[in-house]
């Protein structure tokens, strides 16, 4: 009798921290994004000769589009390689410290992990990208 209800108090517990970090994770990425964001419009602006260079050669809506597209999902991408490394790292310290066995962490999660960097690239990466895209090439050109 004590045994379940140790066990269905604990089990309350780890619900409620896993609602609390699944959160702040959300939190962390929301920010993340608009990093990415406030990254990419940046360099649409610093660019913008660029994109009319590209666009009086003949580059299209699509090209421009796709190519600030890739370029925020591999920053994401890079960001999660970073993060993933920065954990494994810090898991196998925290191991050689206390000499508890190593975590391991199944492969699906480090595939959703880049999954969700991906994913976070490509939908903060859009109005960026847009916004390159729409770039009228005359103006682009004039732009200093």
């Amino acid at each position: 009798m004590l045994f379940h209800a140790l066990r269905d108090s604990f089990d309350e517990i780890i619900g409620s921290v896993t609602i609390v970090l699944g959160g702040v994770v959300g939190i962390s990425l929301l920010v993340g994004g608009v990093g990415i964001m406030n990254i990419m419009l940046v360099s649409v602006t610093e660019r913008t000769r660029e994109i009319g260079i590209q666009k009086a050669l003949g580059a299209t809506r699509f090209d421009i589009l796709l190519q600030f597209l890739i370029e925020a999902v591999f920053l994401c991408l890079l960001g999660g390689l970073i993060g993933l490394l920065l954990g494994f790292g810090a898991g196998a310290l925290i191991s050689a410290a206390t000499g508890l066995p190593a975590a391991s962490v199944p492969l699906w999660a480090v595939v959703l992990s880049f999954g969700f960097s991906a994913g976070i690239g490509l939908v903060f990466g859009i109005v960026p990208a847009a916004k390159a895209a729409n770039l009228d090439p005359i103006d682009a050109l004039r732009y200093e």
